[in-house]
């Protein structure tokens, strides 16, 4: 399939760039795949599209506030680093800005000292490794002295850090949220639970190459990054008992999708508690093993996430959704309104 095939006319002024202050209150697009019927409703609606038996299943992963600012020891010349990972304890593989003025022994201080780093590698696409030392709790430090990594289209700064997290948020490790999760709060989650629905959780920790273009005109060329992900023995037995009843399974948000679909073809359509490295990449045509559903953000054109989801819903019919939502003014992407498919 051609890269074009996902594109579609997108103003500019529709990618959200702040969040609203009520989280449900975000727009719902409902597009059931039975009869193609588009509704347009509030986030804090989902109920209605929902049954007793169902299974939204969410990503708990915790974004780290991972972007930080600092000085060169020797220099004062200002450095910006964001955290990719961890490789080992206090060593992190990092990007750095400007890259040029970090080489190996480059030393680095954060905050009033309170954090240093010592360059200690260079990595082939241009990434760092810092070897980091401070007083106390790692992420206690990173928590007081970090930025939020927003995404780069997302140009206003975010004056609360939790706005970026959805309320569930527990396992540390992403560089990204798992956007869809951000329209939920404590109180709609208790009343989904009250009318019948379960709630189960995975973990995955969503990196930077979530924002990476395709850059390849046919998409099977194009390589996914690797991401961690977490199935723990509860949320197992969980899924496989809403299988067994003729429940469904609705992920929320494309990472739980990419979670789900990994365990479930890995183990012949069962989940089981199993972590691992996932690097799945779903377009059409795909079959579908673990979901039945799926709750999620507008995505870019040409993204990886917009041909998940034509796999679910038809990319014909997933365009025409999304041309009904930019004429009616939707928001896009990380902070923007949500859909339904169902």
């Amino acid at each position: 399939m051609n890269i074009e095939e996902f594109d579609f006319h997108l103003p500019e002024h529709l990618i959200a760039q702040t969040p609203l202050k009520d989280r449900t209150q975000s727009k719902l697009l409902v597009l059931n795949r039975a009869n193609d019927n588009l509704e347009h409703r509030k986030f804090k609606a989902i109920k209605d599209y929902l049954k007793q038996g169902d299974c939204l299943v969410l990503n708990d992963t915790k974004v780290l506030p991972a972007r930080l600012f600092g000085i060169k020891k020797d220099t004062g010349a200002k450095i910006e680093v964001l955290l990719l990972h961890q490789e080992e304890e206090d060593t992190w593989e990092v990007l750095t800005k400007p890259a040029k003025k970090v080489k190996i022994g480059t030393e680095l201080v954060f905050g009033n000292d309170e954090l240093r780093a010592v360059c200690t590698g260079i990595k082939d696409h241009g990434g760092r490794m810092f070897k980091f030392s401070y007083e106390g709790i790692f992420y206690e430090v990173l928590d007081k002295l970090g930025e939020m990594p927003l995404p780069p289209y997302i140009k206003e700064q975010l004056p609360e850090k939790d706005r970026y997290q959805t309320v569930y948020a527990k396992e540390e490790g992403s560089a990204a949220a798992p956007t869809a999760g951000l329209h939920f709060t404590t109180e709609l989650m208790e009343e989904l639970k009250q009318y019948g629905v379960k709630l189960a959780f995975i973990t995955l920790h969503v990196g930077l190459g979530t924002f990476r273009p395709v850059s390849v005109d046919n998409i099977k060329q194009h390589e996914m990054h690797a991401e961690f992900y977490h199935m723990p023995e509860e949320t197992a037995a969980t899924l496989n008992e809403v299988k067994q009843s003729n429940g469904r399974i609705i992920s929320v948000g494309t990472t739980s999708t990419r979670t789900l679909e990994t365990i479930a073809r890995d183990h012949n359509g069962k989940f089981v508690a199993t972590s691992g490295w996932t690097d799945i990449f779903i377009y059409p045509p795909y079959t579908f093993q673990a979901i039945d559903g799926l709750i999620t953000n507008f995505h870019l054109p040409k993204s990886t996430l917009i041909m998940l989801i034509s796999a679910l819903a038809g990319r014909d019919k997933v365009l025409n959704a999304y041309k009904e939502a930019v004429e009616k003014e939707y928001r896009f992407f990380s902070f923007g309104d949500a859909m339904l498919i169902i």
